[in-house]
């Protein structure tokens, strides 16, 4: 039996403020790049979240950006979200892997400063997403409204 897709986007959500908020915590112990990496799969599970929401019953990949560029076909909204995720994109293999860096090792790589913008951009996504969400009770999305008027 397939899962109802509101209620799997909003266990999605559910999970990537979980992690935000680990991420938070890493951050005030001074694991920046475990903050950072845990940014970028708020940012990853948000998006997945609100693919699934919308019926899409495979998302597939770990790229904020490509993910956001995926639900800007359902909204335009997650247009300006693209460059966003292509920001926290970074997080994903350098701040776990030691031969993703040129030299030294995450732990050493990712400073407060790192953290902090990390956590800023998936804030951002995740307050978008459920901006959108909200909104969409409320209102006719344009463009599924013409993709459906297509059909």
């Amino acid at each position: 039996m397939r899962p109802d897709p509101r209620e799997e986007g909003k266990r999605w959500l559910q999970q990537a403020r979980q992690d935000l908020d680990d991420a938070r915590y890493n951050q005030a112990g001074g694991r920046y790049h475990l903050a950072c990496f845990l940014a970028q799969q708020a940012g990853e599970k948000v998006l997945k979240g609100y693919l699934y929401a919308q019926g899409v019953e495979r998302v597939w990949g770990h790229s904020v950006a490509d993910l956001a560029r995926q639900a800007a076909e359902y909204d335009a909204h997650f247009e300006t979200l693209i460059g966003v995720g292509g920001g926290l994109d970074r997080h994903y293999i350098p701040t776990r892997y030691p031969n993703g860096l040129p030299g030294g090792i995450p732990a050493e790589a990712f400073d407060a400063e790192d953290a902090e913008k990390a956590l800023r951009q998936a804030q951002h996504i995740i307050r978008q997403v459920v901006e959108v969400l909200e909104g969409a009770g409320e209102q006719a999305n344009p463009r599924t409204t013409q993709r459906e008027s297509t059909m």
